[in-house]
């Protein structure tokens, strides 16, 4: 059972790395996130954490990419740029207002990645709409959904659990290292899983477990 979940996770995998045919270009992605999803030109990728929004930015911006900021007033300069992000190359609109969605479909024609948070709920057929020219641009959108209700059409949703902070004591002490579990959705095939330090105590964001990310259905089964 365990090796047919395998087969199916990897052939949809191949079928979503293909554009009419042809294979689509994959995008650098931060080291973090290894197992648990591949960035690539043309896909949607909804999340719910903004330290994750982050880092999908982070692999392409550390290649030499550029990437944006839509509607995101509370954007973290600090934090975006220990995970990476080369800041020299990022546009930042923090308040485009109700025309959000105009600013995020000129900025996919000129930059690698766009990060967005919308603003009210967003009809598919508009998602289907800005995700052809994602795949005509070969670029890649980055969804940080808010209770307004999920992305249509989102290639892979990332949504994170169980944060568990360390360094303090008894009253006493800092806040060092925070862990959490990523579960990566991609359709209806079983959720892949991964423990992140984000941060670690060093300040650096790394892979919490050393074994490869599976599928939560084969895990169970083990």
């Amino acid at each position: 059972m365990a090796s047919t979940l395998d087969t199916i996770t990897q052939l949809r995998s191949r079928m979503a790395g293909m554009q009419d045919g042809m294979p689509r270009l994959a995008l650098e992605t931060h080291p973090a996130l290894s197992g648990l999803v591949q960035l690539r030109a043309g896909g949607s990728y909804a999340v719910d954490s903004a330290s994750i929004a982050l880092a999908l930015l982070a692999g392409p911006s550390r290649a030499g990419s550029w990437c944006a900021a839509v509607g995101v007033a509370d954007f973290g300069a600090e934090a975006a740029y220990s995970l990476g992000v080369d800041l020299d190359r990022t546009v930042l609109v923090p308040d485009p207002g109700d025309q959000w969605l105009e600013v995020t479909a000129a900025l996919v024609d000129v930059v690698t990645v766009v990060l967005v948070r919308p603003q009210g709920r967003v009809p598919e057929s508009v998602a289907e709409k800005l995700g052809a020219r994602l795949r005509k641009r070969s670029a890649a959108l980055v969804v940080q959904e808010n209770r307004t209700g999920d992305w249509p059409r989102a290639e892979v949703r990332l949504t994170t659990r169980e944060p568990a902070w360390s360094g303090v004591g008894e009253g006493h002490g800092h806040l060092r290292a925070r862990r959490i579990l990523v579960e990566a959705h991609r359709g209806s095939a079983p959720p892949r899983r991964g423990a992140l330090w984000f941060p670690a105590e060093d300040q650096t964001y790394r892979r919490a477990d050393e074994l490869a990310a599976v599928p939560a259905a084969v895990e169970a089964a083990s």
